[in-house]
């Protein structure tokens, strides 16, 4: 029999959304943490299994790439980036100056942020390589070209560190001190500090920190087109340019990728989210006014491949497909 520890917190404000069986469900995975639903800016569903609790910090994993994207649209409004067509050799002077990665100089924002690089990876295989590396930057920018900028997808975590090497180098900031002035506090909360390079960068994409709740506010800020109350914490126009498809999944032909968020469709209903590994997952549907949070287990197990796969199905069978749409 399965054990699990369940923390009740919210039930239906309204009669025209019953969610027990998506709590139900969720209590049978092994690897949940939490399943959080929000539904016209009221949370009707927060459970917590597996001996977790509301304040307990979540890794997001790669859901971080999702933040490391709002702030580049932050840092794009304020001036300090002029634009995702930028080329970072503005940022990375040395790559003109070097014979074997001059064609490096004109990678733009836009490739990074899209995960069309064309570098070769720094995750998956390349991974521990990667980070057991002396310099960060310097090895993802070493890497080989595998495509032309801007044609393929690949996706690499290295592609994000350079965006929160570009990002503490405009602002003067590490990146974490800008995510806490312009994301976290205007959002009502505070983010804990998470590891860095050796170069003192803060890790663009992975390993961030948050509570399910924080991750909802997130995600419903967003799905607001950048608003939290009365402050635009994230421009408009950044938001609506994130969740427009800019490159194909090579791995599922229904998958896509925008500024740092997947697009699919789920429940027949056109849905973006933030996933980082093991099941940490932000899903926006703006169509239902919908927010869905699960954090999970980030251990390596053979279970990982059919928990994800699972929660796909609890998120459009057992929420999406029982959410009510506006007459």
């Amino acid at each position: 029999m399965i054990t699990f520890f369940m923390f009740w917190l919210a039930v239906a404000p309204a009669s025209t959304v019953d969610l027990n069986d998506a709590a139900a469900a969720g209590a049978q995975f092994q690897r949940l943490h939490s399943l959080l639903v929000s539904w016209r800016g009221e949370v009707v569903l927060e459970r917590y299994y597996n001996g977790r609790k509301p304040g307990s910090l979540a890794n997001i994993k790669s859901a971080s790439k999702t933040v490391i994207s709002s702030l580049v649209g932050i840092a794009i409004e304020q001036g300090k980036i002029r634009g995702v067509k930028e080329p970072i050799g503005t940022f990375f002077p040395e790559l003109a100056t070097d014979p074997k990665n001059r064609e490096k100089a004109k990678i733009t924002i836009e490739n990074l942020l899209t995960m069309q690089s064309g570098l070769e990876t720094t995750s998956n295989r390349n991974y521990g390589a990667w980070v057991l590396s002396g310099n960060w930057v310097k090895h993802a920018l070493n890497k080989p070209f595998n495509n032309a900028p801007g044609t393929r997808m690949e996706y690499s975590t290295g592609n994000t560190h350079l965006l929160s090497a570009i990002l503490t180098k405009v602002t003067g900031k590490s990146t974490w001190q800008f995510a806490q002035e312009t994301l976290a506090r205007p959002m009502g909360f505070s983010l804990p500090q998470w590891p860095r390079d050796p170069q003192g960068i803060y890790f663009g994409g992975n390993d961030m920190l948050m509570t399910p709740r924080q991750m909802l506010t997130f995600g419903e800020m967003y799905l607001r087109r950048g608003r939290v109350g009365d402050r635009q914490v994230v421009p408009v126009a950044w938001i609506d340019a994130s969740i427009v498809p800019r490159a194909q999944s090579t791995r599922e032909w229904d998958r896509q990728y925008g500024y740092g968020w997947w697009i699919r469709e789920l429940g027949g209903y056109r849905t973006h989210y933030a996933w980082g590994y093991g099941g940490q997952f932000i899903f926006v549907v703006p169509d239902l006014e919908l927010v869905v949070v699960t954090t999970s287990s980030s251990e390596v197990s053979t279970e990982r491949r059919t928990h994800i796969r699972t929660i796909y199905d609890l998120v459009e069978n057992y929420v999406i497909r029982r959410i009510p749409s506006r007459p």
